[in-house]
């Protein structure tokens, strides 16, 4: 069983065993912290650097870190298990000499996080024959195709016009993948990088999305291999303001009820606990508000409803294999490998070599990855149906092996069935306005929401994560030294169409108009 089944069905069985009963007399604090991932840590450590130290961080496991989760798999030659990341894994956009930097990344250098480039022209493609090149169609769609959309998306961004798909979008530029070939070449390009397909994101904000990490900090993506996890940073950003068995800290504590007013929030836990709050800051994942595991009393308004029910939540699973050493088939100078399957878009269709030079060489270590409804299936499937599937695949793909070895590990995570994410991160689907979003984003009284979900730019990224805590925490912090929040909520709730306007810093954003991003 992976880990986040494991966790699953424990929480499972501990809700079952204890039963909610709510404490009649709430322990009190100035601000609730509803999770411990990359959002709650950053959100404790501003209100930390605002000199407000009274909070409660409420966290559902047994750690801090939230999808920045890592387990142990197989074993090196010594017997010592490796640690593979089940969730985020990349750096993604780390800085440019005299632009600005990336915040993951300043934390990851900051921290001592061994990384390694990850080159995405090391690569080999294959089809149903084995190896066959056609990597030069990714070049073709990169120069030609994207490069239109790229400047379609400005078009309708800066004019304020109707979005589209990302599909007839492409399409309009000329991009109508009817081979396997072509069509892998699509998965990696789009649904690889944002858990959907084409027809499921939105143009515009795909775009704006793309350009505002990779164009404003880098091209460059570094995987993050550091045996102590890739949550070695939020935990050394925790360690800056949390001192050992810190009571601030709530451990293996599920939230079940959350009351608000405009004065204070209760949240209630399964184990009978409660907290109240002047302010709270909720960090569930999109994937956990949308399941409805929490219940709010009185219910969300409508607004809010919309906005989390409008956005996407997709599931990115790495399928983890791992072989003797002497055993490797693949070419171990390549990172990547793309798969074209005959009948199957997105049948596992890339693999990554972890037994890589400056990665972990001799760990006999490839993971594939699947995305969506490919996640969906697998994830009810048994270990040993889905590694029959995978060893066929790489059968196919390297046919002058004579027999493929059967691993001696094999894992992957069930990323939906996992009760405190539901799904991997989120993505702006096509017909969601920036308004819907801005009401996912907007407090309801004081209770507000943060996550990477809530970020216009940087939604599905860690520094979205990151932006988002550091902004809902400072936003309460004013409120805490004005004894009250000046003007209402934090985040203004809009309706219907609005003009171009410059969305600033004032409301917590990143300082630049979203309708500018590309001019």
């Amino acid at each position: 069983m992976s880990l986040c089944s494991l966790i699953s069905s424990l929480a499972v069985t501990a809700t079952l065993l204890y039963p909610v009963v709510h404490a009649q007399k709430c322990e009190k604090t100035k601000v609730a912290i509803l999770g411990g991932g990359t959002t709650g840590i950053t959100a404790a450590q501003a209100l930390t650097n605002a000199s407000i130290h009274d909070f409660i961080i409420v966290e559902y496991n047994a750690d801090i870190g939230g999808r920045v989760a890592h387990t142990d798999f197989g074993k090196d030659i010594d017997g010592n298990p490796y640690t593979v990341e089940l969730g985020a894994n990349w750096v993604q956009g780390l800085g440019s000499a005299g632009g600005p930097e990336n915040p993951i990344w300043t934390l990851a250098k900051k921290y001592n996080l061994t990384n390694t480039y990850s080159d995405y022209s090391s690569i080999l493609t294959y089809n149903k024959d084995g190896y066959s090149n056609y990597s030069d169609l990714i070049d073709d769609y990169e120069n030609g195709p994207y490069s239109e959309i790229e400047y379609g998306a400005g078009i309708i961004l800066t004019e304020n016009l109707l979005d589209q798909s990302f599909r007839a979008a492409s399409s309009l530029a000329g991009w109508k993948p009817q081979t396997p070939e072509e069509q892998a070449v699509e998965w990696w390009e789009i649904d690889w990088e944002y858990s959907y397909p084409p027809e499921e994101c939105s143009e515009t904000y795909t775009v704006v999305n793309y350009n505002t990490t990779f164009y404003q900090f880098s091209e460059a993506n570094n995987l993050v291999i550091d045996q102590r996890g890739f949550n070695a940073f939020i935990k050394g950003m925790a360690s800056t303001f949390l001192h050992k068995n810190d009571s601030r800290l709530r451990l293996n504590t599920i939230v079940t009820n959350i009351s608000y007013t405009d004065d204070s929030v209760s949240v209630f836990n399964h184990d009978g606990s409660c907290i109240e709050a002047d302010y709270a800051i909720s960090t569930f994942s999109l994937g956990v508000l949308q399941h409805d595991v929490i219940t709010f009393d009185p219910p969300l308004p409508k607004w809010k409803k919309q906005g989390i029910a409008n956005f996407a939540m997709g599931t990115y699973t790495k399928i983890f294999l791992q072989f003797n050493p002497e055993d490797v088939f693949w070419d171990k100078n390549t990172q990547f490998f793309l798969y074209a399957d005959p009948t199957r878009r997105g049948y596992y269709t890339v693999w990554q070599s972890l037994d890589t030079e400056g990665f972990l060489p001799g760990s006999g270590i490839i993971f594939a990855t699947v995305l969506n409804t490919e996640s969906y299936r697998i994830e009810k499937m048994s270990d040993d149906e889905t590694k029959k599937e995978a060893l066929a695949v790489l059968k196919t793909m390297f046919p002058e092996v004579e027999k493929i070895p059967d691993p001696i590990a094999f894992m992957y995570p069930r990323w939906t069935e996992t009760p405190w994410s539901y799904g991997s991160y989120s993505n702006w689907p096509v017909g969601v306005t920036l308004e819907m979003h801005q009401n996912l984003r907007a407090n309801v009284s004081n209770l507000y929401f943060a996550g990477e979900a809530t970020h216009p730019e940087y939604y599905g990224f860690l520094q979205g994560a990151y932006f988002e805590g550091k902004a809902a925490a400072e936003a309460i912090a004013s409120c805490v030294k004005n004894n009250g929040c000046v003007g209402g909520p934090n985040y203004p709730v809009l309706h219907g169409t609005t003009e171009e306007k410059d969305l600033t810093s004032a409301n917590g954003w990143t300082g630049r108009s979203l309708f500018s991003i590309l001019a």
